[in-house]
């Protein structure tokens, strides 16, 4: 599958990383350039602020994509809250501004570090949890990292991405304060 990965920084090359061990195609964009043709899957590993730009930016060539949107939208001011409603997710609210796009929620709650090694503090295995409202869109996911070293559980529709925001929130909150470490965090057992 082609892939197009907007970020290049830890998370951005860490999630590319998992997909060309896939044995997908990868093009990675910052926001210095500009992009002609998008892959069948587009991952905006992105501050939250830039979801907004993007979708004006490229809207009318992100129709039909499946766009996942890795964010956690915090007040990085007070680091104490989120900056979307509570009834409402950052993810949802980019589906909005991208109405003809199949927007899903996913590697929010992963930290860069269990991406890159495969396992939470050499636990267990890194799962991605993945929302969205289309279900061909989160298979196409599923599909395109089941050769890599992540697992894959399906958390829902994209309503569900405001938990998995505030669970992203809580997760960087503890390890902000030294809680948890970087390269570990939260992991599923099944």
């Amino acid at each position: 599958m082609d892939i197009t990965i907007f970020g290049k920084g830890n998370m951005g090359t860490a999630i590319g990383k998992n997909f060309e061990a896939a044995g997908n195609q990868v093009a990675y964009y910052t926001s210095k350039d500009h992009v002609d043709s998008f892959g069948d899957l587009v991952i905006l590993a992105v501050p939250y602020p830039a979801l907004a730009s993007i979708a004006d930016e490229y809207g009318d060539s992100l129709k039909g994509k499946v766009v996942v949107d890795i964010t956690n939208p915090l007040d990085f001011n007070t680091f104490d809250s989120l900056v979307v409603p509570a009834d409402s997710s950052a993810a949802q609210e980019l589906q909005a501004k991208l109405p003809d796009s199949k927007v899903l929620k996913a590697f929010n709650t992963n930290f860069a570090a269990t991406l890159e090694s495969g396992s939470v503090d050499g636990v267990t295995k890194t799962t991605v949890m993945v929302a969205g409202d289309d279900d061909d869109a989160k298979q196409s996911f599923k599909s395109a990292l089941a050769d890599s070293q992540l697992a894959v559980i399906d958390a829902g529709k994209l309503k569900r991405a405001r938990e998995l925001e505030a669970f992203g929130f809580l997760q960087m909150t503890t390890a902000a304060s030294k809680q948890i470490n970087w390269t570990g965090g939260f992991g599923v057992i099944k």
